[in-house]
């Protein structure tokens, strides 16, 4: 239990860092025999600081827990 909570906590603090990511996708927009036109598309994968602060919070309360606990 305490490599999820070091996991979580990890991944919280990543997520209050980084609020998201973008990428480039190729998008065909004519496709007529051999001739075929496509256009870059700019996409962004976004999430709220919240969820990272909830991670990050599961996180300290699962590595804290696995302490109180007798191994």
């Amino acid at each position: 239990m305490k490599t999820l909570g070091i996991i979580l906590i990890i991944a919280g603090a990543a997520m209050l860092i980084w609020t998201g990511f973008s990428f480039t996708k190729k998008e065909k927009i004519i496709d007529a025999g051999p001739l075929e036109v496509s256009a870059d598309k700019q996409e962004r994968v976004t999430w709220p600081p919240y969820a990272g602060a909830i991670l990050l919070v599961g996180g300290v309360v699962i590595v804290l827990l696995g302490k109180r606990r007798p191994a």
